[in-house]
C-alpha cells in the first residue's frame, strides 16, 4: 500500500472506469462503488505537498498538489461519486456508467493540479465526458441541450489555455496560484472559470443542459463542474471585489426565474446557480471566515443538492413525468423518497441542525463583518428566496399540492440508499459541525450556533413560509404552466436576431442605392459599347453578384487611391 498515497486521485477513478468498461452485472456495480472507496482511503493518508512534478518546455508541471484547500474538495468529490455511483447502480448503460466515473476523476484531476497547463487538460476532460451525461437520455431535446453544453465547455477551456499562455509569458511560469486581476492574462482565466462557475449571462448551459440529462446523469453533474470552478476562484482570485458583486447577483436573479419554472429540475438548477452566488461572494469577501463559508457551503451543496436531484430523479423515474402540473400527491405512495426531499429542502434553506445552516450563515457574517451591507441584504434576500423555490415549492408541487392520480411506488433500493446518505450527511453535519469545520483551509473558532444567528434565521424562514402560504390562498402564487423560459437566451433567440436583421437590411438597402448609381455611370461610360453590342450594360444592370462585386472593388480601390493622394 506504500505506492498509493503517491497515485495521483484520478488515476484511481480512469483505472477503474476502463474496468468498469470490460465487466458486467454485479461485477461492475462492485468495482463502481469501490473506486471512491478506496480513493478516500488513499486521500486520506496523502501529506500536503508536491506529490508529483516533471518539466516541459522550460516550464516545471505539477499534476499533483495537495493542500487543505484541494483536500476539501477531494473529500467531497470522492463522496459525491460514491453517493452518485450507489444511485445509478440499477442503470444497464456501458457509455453512461464509464462516463461518469471519468468525469469524477476529472473533478479530482483539476482540482489537485498545480499548474494551468495540467487544469486545462483536466477542465476539457470534464467538459467531453460529463456531455455523455446528458447525451444518454436520447431524445433531441437532450442531443441539442447537450451540444450547446459541450461547445460552451470547450470555448471556456480554449479561454484558458489562452490565459494560461499568457499568463505564462507574462510571469515565466504556469504554477497554479493566486493570479488577480492584473494583466489580460487574469481576464481571460478569470472568464474562463466564471463560464463554468455559471455567472450571470453565461449560465445558460446549465439550465438547459442539466434538466435534459438522464435522472442518474443530473446527479453527477450537480457535483462537479461549478464546484470545480469555485475551487478555481478560491485558488486564484480569493479577495477579488468584483466577485462579490457577481455573486450578489447569481443568488439572486434566478430566484425569479425558479418560482415561475414548470420543469421541477430546472428550478434545482436555477437553484444550484443562487447557491454557487454564496460560494462566490465568500470567495470574493476573501478572509479567512468568507473563504472557509464558500468552500464549507460547497462541500454541502454537493451532499444537499445531489439529495434534491436524486429525489426528483425518483420521481421522473418513477412516474415518466417532472412538471409540477402533472406532479401532486405523491406522499401517499412515495412516503421515503418524500421525506428524503423535505430533509434536503430543510439544508438548502438553512434550517439549524441542517447543513446549509452551518455553512451559509458563515458567508453572510463575513458580509457584515466586512462593510457589505447592502449585499448581506441581498443574500438575506436570497435565503428566503430559496426557501420559497426549494426548500418549499419542490417538496410542495412534486408530493402535496393537488392529487395527480399517480400512484407510483418509491424507487429501487439502491437509489433510495443513497438518498439515506446524502440525508444522513446533512443532518449529521448541522449537528456536529465540528467534523466539517476541522478540513477548512482556517481555522477560525466560528460558532454557527450563537442565539442571534438561530434567531435571525428561524423568523426569516417563519415569515418566508407564512409569504408563501398567504400567496398561495390568495391565488397570487405564480401557477405551475406548461410553458417554455427562454430566461437570458431572449436575448440572442430574439434580440440578436432582429437587430442583426435590421443591419443586414441596411447594408443591403446601402449596396443596392450605391450599385444603382455606380451602374447608372457606368451605362453612360460604356453607351458606345452598348451600341454595338447590345445587352451588356443591361446584363451588368441585372446581375446583382457580378455588379456589387464590381462596384465595391472600385469603392475599395477608390478610397485606397484618394487616401495614397492624400499622404
Amino acid at each position: 500500500m506504500m505506492w498509493m498515497p503517491e497515485l495521483p486521485p484520478f488515476a484511481l477513478f480512469f483505472i477503474g472506469a476502463l474496468i468498469a468498461a470490460v465487466t458486467r452485472g454485479p461485477l461492475r456495480g462492485a468495482i463502481m462503488v469501490a473506486i471512491p472507496i478506496i480513493g478516500a482511503i488513499q486521500l486520506s493518508m496523502v501529506p500536503e505537498g508536491l506529490h508529483l512534478q516533471f518539466a516541459f518546455l522550460d516550464y516545471q508541471l505539477i499534476p499533483y498538489q495537495v493542500d487543505r484547500l484541494s483536500l476539501m474538495f477531494g473529500y467531497v468529490f470522492h463522496i459525491a461519486a460514491f453517493i452518485a455511483i450507489v444511485y445509478s447502480l440499477h442503470v444497464r448503460d456501458t457509455v453512461q456508467q464509464v462516463a461518469a466515473i471519468m468525469y469524477a476523476g476529472s473533478g479530482l484531476g483539476a482540482v489537485f493540479a498545480g499548474d494551468l497547463l495540467t487544469l486545462f487538460v483536466f477542465w476539457e476532460f470534464l467538459a467531453f465526458t460529463s456531455v455523455f451525461l446528458v447525451w444518454a437520455r436520447k431524445s433531441q431535446r437532450a442531443y441539442a441541450a447537450g451540444m450547446r453544453y459541450l461547445i460552451i465547455q470547450v470555448l471556456s477551456g480554449v479561454i484558458l489555455l489562452i490565459g494560461a499562455l499568457f499568463y505564462a509569458a507574462e510571469n515565466g511560469t504556469l504554477a497554479f496560484g493566486y493570479i488577480g486581476l492584473d494583466g489580460i492574462a487574469g481576464w481571460l482565466i478569470f472568464i474562463a472559470f466564471g463560464i463554468k462557475c455559471a455567472f450571470p449571462m453565461a449560465h445558460n448551459w446549465l439550465t438547459d443542459a442539466y434538466p435534459e440529462a438522464t435522472p442518474t446523469g443530473t446527479v453527477f453533474l450537480s457535483a462537479f463542474t461549478t464546484k470545480v470552478a469555485v475551487y478555481a476562484l478560491a485558488r486564484g482570485y480569493p479577495g477579488t471585489e468584483l466577485l462579490v458583486y457577481i455573486g450578489a447577483a447569481m443568488t439572486c436573479f434566478p430566484i425569479f426565474f425558479a418560482v415561475i419554472e414548470n420543469d421541477l429540475r430546472r428550478v434545482l438548477a436555477y437553484s444550484l446557480i443562487n447557491q454557487v452566488g454564496f460560494m462566490v461572494v465568500g470567495i470574493g469577501i476573501g478572509t479567512a471566515l468568507a473563504i472557509n463559508g464558500a468552500v464549507s457551503h460547497a462541500f454541502n451543496d454537493v451532499i444537499f443538492k445531489g439529495l434534491l436531484f436524486m429525489s426528483m430523479g425518483a420521481v421522473l423515474h418513477m412516474t415518466g413525468r417532472i412538471n409540477g402540473s402533472e406532479l401532486g400527491g405523491l406522499y401517499k405512495t412515495m412516503p421515503k423518497t418524500t421525506v428524503l426531499c423535505i430533509v434536503g429542502a430543510a439544508s438548502i434553506s438553512a434550517f439549524p441542525l441542517f447543513s446549509g445552516f452551518v455553512s451559509k450563515s458563515m458567508v453572510m457574517t463575513a458580509a457584515l463583518e466586512n462593510g457589505f451591507d447592502w449585499i448581506w441584504l441581498m443574500l438575506l434576500f436570497a435565503s428566503a428566496g430559496v426557501f420559497h423555490h426549494a426548500g418549499i415549492k419542490i417538496p410542495y408541487f412534486a408530493f402535496f399540492a393537488h392529487d395527480s392520480g399517480i400512484r407510483a411506488s418509491d424507487p429501487p433500493t439502491n437509489m433510495l440508499v443513497a438518498m439515506f446518505i446524502a440525508a444522513g450527511l446533512c443532518i449529521a453535519i448541522g449537528i456536529y459541525p465540528a467534523a466539517l469545520y476541522s478540513l477548512l483551509p482556517y481555522d477560525t473558532g466560528y460558532n454557527p450556533y450563537d442565539a442571534t444567528h438561530v434567531l435571525a434565521q428561524t423568523q426569516l424562514l417563519f415569515f418566508s413560509a407564512l409569504a408563501f402560504v398567504w400567496l398561495n390562498l390568495k391565488g397570487l402564487y405564480p401557477p405551475e404552466l406548461r410553458s417554455t423560459n427562454l430566461d437570458f437566451d431572449w436575448i440572442y433567440r430574439r434580440v440578436c436576431p432582429n437587430i442583426l436583421q435590421r443591419i443586414f437590411s441596411i447594408i443591403w438597402t446601402v449596396d443596392r442605392t450605391l450599385r444603382h448609381a455606380f451602374l447608372v455611370r457606368l451605362d453612360r461610360c460604356l453607351t458606345f459599347v452598348a451600341q454595338r453590342n447590345e445587352g451588356v450594360s443591361s446584363l451588368l444592370s441585372r446581375t446583382y453578384p457580378a455588379g456589387s462585386m464590381v462596384m465595391w472593388v472600385a469603392v475599395i480601390l477608390g478610397v485606397y487611391l484618394f487616401l495614397s493622394f492624400v499622404q
